[in-house]
């Protein structure tokens, strides 16, 4: 109850005085609530029920569908509110963030954004190209009561330029085609948000996709140390050796200095020729403490101009590379901070499936940007509330071998305390409803 009093009273700042905004901020606060609690999925019709039995809210289903289809919702401010709830963010300076993307598969013809992206992770009996929404996200990786939380921080919806330059249907906000940009351009643009916000410099974990220089250039451009990259190397990228230091005593020759030295090879072959230089270090890694047999080296790349540092991580009969530009960085830290991006990966599912996103079948183009605005806000106010909790909680649904707590955990906590018939003293509702008893029994079983 103390923990969502602190957390939901400064979003509701962020609506105007006026009547109509008094009323938004209720109505903004009660959804989030439901698109939280775990009943259902966040289906905006689910949700209109939810408030009307859950909550007692007297709301009309038209009034409440052109409010979540509403161009005044300030979400911009809504996301910086909530990035200043987080607490602590930094890890040892800086600001870990989690960079991938994903797609989301849709049934409508007419939905924003959807088009007929790749799936790489498809299986054989699934299309490798289905209907679907492609989401740029970035999450704050942190450690949450002793394990790691992709927190998110934002998206954004890619679009196709084909489609774009078709004028499809598909890629329209109140009739005006939205601008193309790059995952590239739209990662950039996030990350720049996240640092100007918190002014720390920030390290980026990624996936080999975004983890070259097509983000580096865009985020190293006059700028001095403040963005770093995190990721796994590709094996066929070629490394080259530090320029020698030539003698003081010798001429220097005409043209430039060198800026690269000897040629090492390939990612792959120095994997062959360092793997008996390798040495075991200890590593916390997917929840335990492990030992891994590993071999740092401090290379030149061409591809990104610049010194960074590869760790390859070996296995009984393959390896892992990873490279980072943050030299300061140690083998233990690549190695934990890299395993723990899977996280992100947690999210999308968490946001898509356990909250719902992926049923909703809204078509509007603001309509859809509402909606998965509510389900990445539910899930970052979720993990801050978790962050907040004064003892770890209990895992509801024990599997062997994961000892630590789940999402669904901190949304059953949350529920019970939204269900409480003194939250309302928090964000009141004006006008009530007679509640259903039966049916609040259900949902606290539910929870």
């Amino acid at each position: 109850m103390f923990i969502l009093r602190d957390l939901l009273p400064p979003l509701q700042q962020a609506f105007s005085n006026t009547p109509q905004g008094q009323k938004r901020q209720v109505w903004f606060i009660y959804t989030l609530l439901a698109v939280i609690i775990p009943f259902t999925s966040s289906m905006t019709s689910n949700l209109l029920r939810a408030l009307q039995t859950l909550f007692g809210m007297d709301i009309k289903s038209q009034r409440y569908y052109t409010f979540m289809g509403s161009t005044t919702l300030p979400w911009e401010s809504l996301w910086k509110t909530l990035w200043g709830l987080i607490p602590d963010p930094a890890t040892l300076t800086r600001i870990l963030v989690t960079l991938d993307d994903s797609i989301s598969t849709k049934t409508g013809r007419k939905i924003f954004a959807c088009s007929h992206f790749h799936n790489h992770a498809a299986k054989k009996n699934e299309t490798t190209y289905p209907w679907s929404q492609c989401i740029v996200a970035i999450g704050l990786l942190k450690q949450v009561k002793d394990r790691w939380a992709s927190i998110p921080l934002d998206f954004r919806f890619y679009l196709m330029k084909k489609d774009i330059d078709a004028e499809k249907e598909n890629v329209r906000n109140r009739d005006k085609l939205v601008p193309f940009q790059t995952k590239m351009e739209q990662a950039a643009s996030m990350i720049k948000g996240v640092f100007h916000y918190y002014q720390l410099p920030v390290l980026v974990i990624t996936d080999s996709w975004f983890g070259n220089n097509g983000l580096w250039s865009r985020l190293h451009q006059d700028r001095n140390g403040d963005f770093h990259l995190l990721s796994r190397f590709r094996t066929n990228i070629t490394l080259y050796d530090h320029t020698p230091v030539k003698a003081a005593h010798k001429k220097r020759k005409c043209g430039r200095p060198r800026k690269y030295g000897a040629r090492l090879g390939s990612v792959d072959q120095c994997a062959g020729a360092y793997r008996e230089r390798a040495q075991t270090v200890s590593v916390m890694l997917y929840g335990k403490q492990r030992d891994v047999l590993a071999y740092s080296r401090t290379v030149m790349l061409k591809t990104m101009k610049c010194k960074v540092r590869v760790v390859w991580v070996f296995r009984k009969t393959s390896y892992v590379a990873l490279m980072t530009t943050d030299l300061s960085l140690s083998v233990e830290q690549m190695i934990e901070y890299y395993g723990a991006r899977w996280k992100i990966e947690a999210g999308f599912k968490e946001i898509k499936q356990e909250i719902g996103s992926a049923r909703s079948q809204t078509r509007d183009a603001q309509a859809v940007l509402n909606h998965f605005n509510f389900c990445m806000m539910g899930a970052t106010l979720t993990w801050i509330y978790a962050d907040r909790l004064q003892n770890t909680p209990d895992r509801r649904f024990k599997i062997r071998g994961r000892a630590s707590f789940a999402f669904s955990d901190v949304r059953r906590i949350i529920a019970e305390e939204a269900l409480n018939p003194d939250f309302q003293s928090i964000c009141p509702i004006h006008v009530q409803t007679p509640q259903n008893s039966f049916i609040k029994v259900l949902l606290r079983m539910v929870a």
